[in-house]
């Protein structure tokens, strides 16, 4: 886009918290330029205008762990949920068999869409295509350069196949982290499933692929006792000080769950300072373990806020609402609403800095413009010119605009650049035929998914 966006007439917030309203924002190539009351900010010829009317602006949510076609891909269904989590790898592992590149890509643009609408800037996904680990996280690019969403991409390997495939997958993850290096919207980040669907010597190199490319990795971590149980079975270790010892923690790590570690690791892990995406809703769906919430927020480790293919960002913010207000209610935390603050909006801010080098998670100068207009003119306290309830008037707002990098890819709550209806019929067919090759007897069907093992 040629000239300057001009958001005119902006609510915004402060870094204490307090409200502005009739303000202006100026974004310029990928960022802010300018915050300033409305008057001193006039529109030029060749800008773009963007007319708030009062409405909110605040920086784009970030997935800090997506599976944006394992979600559709694997439904959490409740016949599903209650088999082993064995049960539950072998199928999900068995359709992700069965994706081509095409597939992806078809199943991504549908799932970025759906993440762009609702407020989504940034995503990073952990993805399953043992079949064309390089053509998919390829596919995955285009897609999100296609619709403007900012991606981190990675492959959830596994050594379930053997060796040589894993050693293979890890090859071409790390092949596509080496061309997407530098990219302004794009990243590959190193990826592996879990401890429990690992080998020693596949860690080992994934460490030594992190040590030469500086890469981030993205994986499971302590997904539950099963993980804990099988990784001391197979190598008389706990899950943290395992992947500590290859080099796979730190502050570019991403790890999912943690719902199994208890304090001595959580503290390691806030050492290292690896990223902890929570998924709530997982945590909700899945069998009950360990207080992942209350020992990470305990030890000032660094947490964010992750989809974890169970819906989307909105539905993990529900079920970390009530994680934390039921962990508060057994004296396990005092502030839930700090801790849903810093999972939806601190951690996250903080993982996309690190991700992408430069400063975000706010609405100042020199920020990244990754920018969210809500339908939503906030009700300020008079007093202390703070809103005390923000996330519960914007979970009940529309995103009206999205910005990426500095280019709209939502304008008054149409996705731009392409027609969501296609892309969902198309993410339909692509699931039926995938479904069908799987022999399951009907798209969505619970006692097919059971069964296909």
């Amino acid at each position: 886009m040629e000239g300057r966006l001009v958001l005119k007439n902006c609510s915004i917030f402060r870094t204490d918290g307090r409200g502005r309203a009739g303000m202006a924002i100026v974004v310029e190539e990928g960022l802010i330029r300018r915050v300033a009351p409305d008057a001193e900010v006039p529109v030029l010829p060749g800008d773009w205008e963007v007319s708030c009317r009062g409405r909110l602006v605040l920086p784009g949510l970030v997935d800090c762990h997506a599976h944006l076609v394992g979600d559709q891909l694997v439904p959490s269904v409740g016949e599903f949920l209650l088999h082993s989590p064995l049960v539950r790898l072998e199928q999900e592992l068995r359709l992700a068999s069965l994706l081509t590149a095409q597939d992806v890509e078809v199943l991504s643009r549908h799932a970025m869409a759906n993440a762009l609408r609702s407020g989504v800037t940034l995503a990073v996904e952990h993805l399953s295509c043992p079949r064309d680990v390089a053509g998919a996280l390829d596919a995955q690019a285009r897609a999100a350069e296609q619709l403007g969403l900012r991606l981190v991409a990675s492959h959830a390997t596994t050594s379930l196949g053997g060796q040589d495939k894993a050693d293979a997958q890890a090859e071409a993850n790390a092949d596509f982290v080496k061309r997407r290096g530098a990219h302004p919207l794009v990243r590959g980040a190193l990826g592996f499933h879990s401890s429990w669907t690992t080998t020693n010597a596949l860690l080992e190199k994934l460490g030594r692929l992190r040590e030469a490319s500086g890469a981030p990795v993205v994986f499971h971590l302590a997904e539950g006792d099963h993980d804990l149980a099988n990784t001391w079975t197979q190598t008389f270790q706990r899950i943290v000080p395992r992947l500590e010892s290859f080099g796979l923690l730190g502050p570019l790590s991403v790890a999912a769950y943690a719902r199994s570690v208890d304090d001595a690791e959580s503290m390691r892990l806030a050492a290292s300072g690896t990223c902890v995406a929570l998924g709530p809703g997982a945590a909700l769906l899945v069998e009950p373990s360990g207080r992942a919430l209350e020992t990470l927020h305990g030890r000032q480790n660094l947490i964010g806020l992750g989809s974890a293919g169970h819906g989307g960002l909105w539905d993990a913010l529900g079920a970390a609402l009530i994680t934390a207000v039921g962990a508060a209610r057994g004296s396990r935390l005092v502030d839930p609403d700090g801790v849903l603050v810093q999972l939806f909006s601190e951690g996250p801010a903080e993982l996309c800095s690190r991700l992408f080098g430069v400063p975000s998670g706010s609405v100042e100068e020199g920020r990244l413009a990754d920018l969210v207009v809500f339908d939503c003119v906030p009700a300020l306290d008079k007093d202390s010119g703070q809103a005390p309830y923000l996330l519960s008037q914007l979970g009940r707002s529309r995103v009206a605009w999205n910005i990426v990098n500095g280019r709209v890819t939502v304008r008054e709550g149409q996705l731009l650049g392409a027609d969501e209806v296609a892309l969902a019929r198309d993410a339909a067919r692509v699931l039926s035929e995938v479904w069908a090759r799987a022999r399951l007897p009907e798209a969505g069907s619970l006692e097919g998914v059971a069964r296909a093992r």
